[in-house]
C-alpha cells in the first residue's frame, strides 16, 4: 500500500495516470505531453508499474503503458476507479487530456 501512495504523491505521476484513463501511451507520447526528459518519464512509469497501477505491453517498436484495471491488488482495484473522479476541473489535467487526443507517436517518436 505504501508503494501505491508514494506513486500517487507526485503530480507528474498523477498526470500520467489521468492521461492513461483516456488511452494507452508510449514513453514518447508521455514525454511530449509532459515536456520532460525520456529518462524522467521512464522513472515515473517504473514507479507506477512497481506500484501495480499500470501495465506495459510491447507492441512492435513501442512499449505501451495502460492502467492496470484488472489488478489483483485490492488497493489498486479500489483506487483506480476513484481516480476518474479526481481533478476534473484542473486546468493542467484538462490540457493534458486535449493533448492525448492529438499526440501522434509516428511524428514524435522518430525525433
Amino acid at each position: 500500500m505504501v508503494k501505491i501512495f508514494k506513486a500517487l504523491s507526485d503530480p507528474n505521476r498523477l498526470r500520467i495516470l489521468k492521461m492513461l484513463q483516456i488511452r494507452s501511451l508510449c514513453v514518447c507520447e508521455v514525454r511530449d505531453i509532459l515536456n520532460l526528459a525520456n529518462s524522467t518519464v521512464s522513472k515515473h512509469l517504473t514507479v507506477l508499474r512497481d506500484a501495480e497501477l499500470i501495465l506495459d505491453e510491447k507492441d512492435g517498436k513501442w512499449v505501451n503503458y495502460r492502467l492496470n484495471r484488472d489488478s489483483s491488488d485490492k488497493y489498486v482495484a479500489e483506487l483506480l476507479p476513484l481516480l476518474a473522479q479526481w481533478l476534473p476541473d484542473d486546468t493542467v489535467i484538462r490540457n493534458d487530456a486535449q493533448k492525448v487526443c492529438v499526440v501522434n507517436r509516428d511524428h514524435i517518436c522518430a525525433t
